[in-house]
């Protein structure tokens, strides 16, 4: 028979432990029993489902309903808002939680977040252009609906990439340009605030302030901006402070009648006062040569002439002359019929004007005349409605504008700053049918004195010369002779006479009084000095144009046409015609300064001897050519003595006690043209005779 096993009999439940052995839990270790078999008394003590049941029970959260209405945004998008999950305090987020004693994420520190992969440059590139184009749409689309659109552009170009910060900058020039409305924006005054408006003044009044807000903040990032413009970029591109200076330019030019004009003439104005003449210089130069050519009413003219001249005074005149220059592309040259001086503006008497031209009256009944009322009313409201700048306000800007422009000449040529006389001298004869008559005699003396200190500093350069050629040896050559002051006096003796040719001849000489003897008789004297100078035709390196980098050769704009930029040659020609062309001259001073000049024409070369016939052929002898023509006559000699080509006064060289032998040898010269000029002058001697 067999056996069967014992049952093994298992202790399910441990017994019921009384208050001294009793525990939050059945799975801690009791400190009391011994160590050897603590296992097995422990596993033995064991109860799982207690310890189940002890456990906090996560309940799943009930999601709240979203009641809240789509909403849409500033770009143009309907979304709809998203609640925040808020979480409690002592479910899952509790410190002595269960769940953060298994949960091994727990574990890791605070501070250490999840390595997010980087964006490549050109990639972020691409969708910022993409964005940029996306709000650039919305904006032109309605520019009242998205007028927080103009911030997004603002936050794009806060990139640190200086592609996006330059590409969001030209978006903004773009935005600007095309939303900016034809006037100023006034700011809100508190009285206004109280004002009730409707709906549709106040959606155009908060849209004028954004916009103004906006523009405010562009151009104050552009003015940041600029600053920099003086680094150049290591690999050769375009920095981000030359885009800066292009947009304001371009801005200037488009809108010169929005808000914040100064700030931007400002920007201008700084980089024309630094010395490095880049293409952001030259970019600046042009902008306010346009700006003045292009101004119709005068305040931004008198803005920029303003913030310009206290600029000037500032560095104390040491800037470039081509910066000097812009006041010669003023409208006022054209446009304004006062006279002017440093302090005061004199009008034109009412006589002086003009006067009227009487029409004869036209017969109209009362019905014509009703409708020509009423349509002069409507006139008058369309000009109203587009602005027009009335005369006298014109007339008002232009006359302050002239008044710092001769403040700014007249203070240089007080200074006698040497890179600047050339700019000046050359503004004074364009000005000259403007300035007041009662300033010539202040005006002609400040120029007798340049050309005083420019003969007694050639004199002393002369001397100078002397003694360093008698002291080196003689294996070197001897220096060039510096023609600066000649060309100095040239310029000083054209400008005296372009004021008086500015104003009306009787005035001049029933008025004025004005003696220019000094003038003509320094030219006088310079003829035989110019004649023998081996640099007459030769140009130095401040009297060339600068040159323009930014602009390619085949647009490049044709030069216009400015004296102190020519040639020595082309000023003797302005400064002879303006003496010997009026026909009040006396023919002693004319037949002198014939005689003369054919003399010079021996050793000339062969293009200023061609000009010098062409100038007496064309323009002396047409004029004076009687009372000149006894110098072709050996049988006709007047007056006793001989002739002083020496003696320094024209008036008193006694000319026609010699003759005109210089054509037989011009006819001989190895030039065509000199010889062809010599038989055009004696064939208009002999037709004159």
């Amino acid at each position: 028979m067999t056996i069967a096993p014992a049952v093994k009999r298992r202790r399910i439940s441990p017994p019921i432990p009384t208050d001294d052995e009793s525990s939050p839990s059945t799975l801690v270790v009791q400190p009391d029993e011994p160590s050897s078999n603590s296992f097995f008394t422990n596993a033995a003590r064991w109860n799982l489902e207690q310890d189940y049941e002890q456990r906090p029970r996560k309940q799943k959260k009930k999601e709240k309903e979203n009641t809240r209405l789509p909403i849409k945004t500033a770009e143009g998008r309907v979304e709809q808002l998203q609640l925040s999950e808020i979480k409690e305090d002592g479910e899952d987020s509790g410190p002595g939680s269960e769940n953060d004693d298994n949960d091994p994420a727990s574990e890791k520190p605070a501070d250490v977040e999840e390595d997010r992969p980087e964006i490549p440059v050109r990639q972020q590139i691409v969708e910022a252009k993409e964005e940029l184009a996306r709000v650039a749409g919305l904006i032109g689309e309605n520019p009242e609906e998205h007028v927080g659109a103009y911030r997004t552009l603002a936050q794009i170009a806060a990139s640190e990439i200086p592609t996006i910060k330059k590409l969001a900058l030209v978006t903004q020039l773009a935005v600007f340009k095309d939303v900016i409305p034809g006037y100023r924006i006034r700011p809100i005054a508190e009285s206004d605030l109280a004002e009730k408006l409707s709906k549709e003044v106040r959606r155009l009044r908060s849209f004028e302030q954004a916009l103004a807000g906006s523009y405010q903040t562009y151009v104050k990032e552009l003015t940041k901006l600029a600053k920099s413009s003086h680094q150049d970029s290591p690999d050769g591109t375009t920095t981000v402070g030359h885009v800066a200076i292009s947009c304001a330019c371009a801005l200037l030019l488009a809108v010169p009648h929005f808000n914040f004009r100064g700030e931007l003439l400002k920007i201008l104005i700084n980089k024309l006062s630094g010395k490095k003449m880049d293409a952001s210089f030259h970019k600046c130069r042009e902008t306010m040569e346009t700006l003045f050519r292009e101004d119709e009413d005068g305040h931004a003219s008198l803005d920029a002439v303003t913030i310009l001249t206290r600029m000037m005074k500032a560095r104390n005149y040491r800037v470039d002359e081509s910066v000097l220059n812009t006041f010669l592309h003023l409208r006022l040259l054209s446009e304004f019929s006062s006279k002017a001086s440093q302090t005061q503006v004199d009008k034109l008497p009412p006589g002086e004007k003009g006067k009227s031209v009487k029409v004869k009256r036209e017969f109209r009944t009362k019905k014509q005349r009703k409708q020509l009322k009423e349509r002069k009313a409507v006139e008058k409201e369309f000009k109203e409605a587009d602005a027009i700048v009335s005369h006298e306000e014109r007339d008002r800007m232009q006359a302050e504008t002239l008044k710092l422009v001769f403040v700014t000449y007249f203070r240089i040529l007080k200074a006698r700053t040497p890179a600047l006389m050339g700019a000046v001298l050359e503004g004074l004869a364009k000005y000259a049918h403007l300035i007041n008559q009662d300033f010539f005699g202040d005006l002609l003396e400040a120029l007798k004195d340049l050309i005083t200190s420019y003969m007694s500093m050639e004199e002393v350069n002369e001397e100078v010369a002397t003694t360093e050629d008698e002291t080196k040896p003689n294996t070197e050559e001897p220096a060039a002779p510096s023609t600066s002051a000649t060309r100095a006096s040239l310029l000083c003796i054209t400008t005296a006479f372009a004021l008086l040719a500015g104003q009306d001849a009787a005035r001049a000489a029933s008025l004025l009084h004005l003696d220019l003897t000094f003038f003509t008789t320094h030219l006088y004297r310079s003829l035989p000095h110019l004649a023998l100078s081996p640099d007459l035709e030769h140009v130095s390196r401040h009297q060339k144009r600068p040159r323009q980098p930014h602009l390619p050769e085949t647009n490049t704009p044709p030069a216009t046409k400015v004296v102190n930029l020519q040639t020595t040659p082309s000023l003797l020609l302005h400064a002879l015609a303006a003496n010997l062309t009026p026909r009040p001259t006396p023919p002693v001073r004319v037949a002198a300064f014939t005689k003369q000049l054919l003399t010079m024409s021996l050793q000339l070369p062969e293009k200023p001897a061609s000009a010098l016939l062409a100038l007496l052929h064309g323009q002396v002898v047409r004029t004076h050519g009687r009372k000149i023509a006894a110098l072709w006559n050996t049988d006709e000699t007047k007056g006793d003595g001989v002739f002083d080509p020496l003696g320094g006064d024209p008036d008193g060289s006694n000319p026609f006690a010699a003759t005109v032998w210089e054509g037989e040898l011009l006819r001989l010269h190895f030039c065509p043209g000199v010889r062809d000029g010599v038989a055009e002058l004696e064939k208009g001697i002999g037709g004159v005779g």
